[in-house]
């Protein structure tokens, strides 16, 4: 990935901030957009203190005209897009409210599309590239109070087949990668909320429900996204990939 261009969308924690940290490491040119402005700013002065090449974009993922003036920004090519930018909310149907919905559908639903439609213009002029869709294990299996979560994951889903088979006689690949339960901050968030004072019995709960007995890390995903987007992914294209402990294929 050395000197290749790099977007990664919510890139300023999680997930997101470990892809940064991986493709910077390689020397690529990474720019990442995040709608927190401080942890943006901090993560790029982190980043470019190493010498990496590093740039924060404050924008909204959802407002095409934010992202394509984004877009034009670059000095150049985009040889990968991540879209990793989202949300998430706990609940079923019945305590779904239609304002969580439509905040659920507008970042990971229209903000995937957003980002993908700015960027293709780019990678086809590139030759081809890569775009990489965070999806989840919520997109085929039914979990417990993820009613809205799991809507906008099988729309990724869907978004990334329906990509990959438009463009590939273009050179463009597109693949999704499907975590388990992964140890971000939004995990210690919610143990935080919804059970004050049993933060660490919570977790190694949580943690038992992967068959290999603990919860990924970001940095995990992070170098999975990698091998992804690199020359050495390159014959994957239209495949949702699983990271998720056995979650899936060793359930009982």
């Amino acid at each position: 990935m050395k000197d290749r261009t790099v977007l990664i969308t919510g890139g300023a924690s999680g997930i997101g901030l470990a892809m940064v940290r991986r493709f910077a490491r390689a020397n690529a040119q990474v720019f990442f957009i995040d709608a927190n402005v401080s942890q943006g700013e901090l993560v790029e002065k982190e980043e470019q203190e190493k010498g990496h090449q590093v740039t924060f974009w404050h924008a909204d993922v959802t407002s095409l005209e934010q992202i394509s003036e984004r877009i034009q920004q670059l000095p150049g090519k985009i040889d990968t897009l991540i879209n990793n930018a989202g949300v998430s909310h706990v609940g079923k149907v019945e305590n779904t409210s239609e304002e969580d919905f439509d905040r659920l559908y507008q970042v990971n639903v229209k903000g995937m599309f957003v980002c993908t439609k700015a960027a293709l213009p780019k990678l086809i002029e590139n030759g081809g590239g890569s775009i990489l869709n965070m999806c989840s294990v919520a997109a085929t299996m039914g979990i417990p109070d993820r009613f809205a979560y799991s809507m906008t994951k099988g729309a990724a889903l869907s978004m990334t087949l329906s990509i990959a088979r438009d463009y590939v006689s273009q050179g463009v690949r597109c693949n999704c990668l499907s975590p388990g339960r992964v140890h971000t901050p939004f995990v210690d968030g919610f143990l935080a909320k919804n059970y004050p004072g049993q933060e660490k019995e919570m977790f190694a709960k949580l943690a038992a429900t992967q068959p290999i007995g603990r919860m990924g890390t970001p940095e995990e995903v992070a170098e999975l996204a990698y091998f992804i987007s690199s020359e050495e992914g390159s014959f994957i294209t239209g495949s949702n990939i699983n990271i998720d402990g056995g979650f899936l294929g060793l359930k009982m």
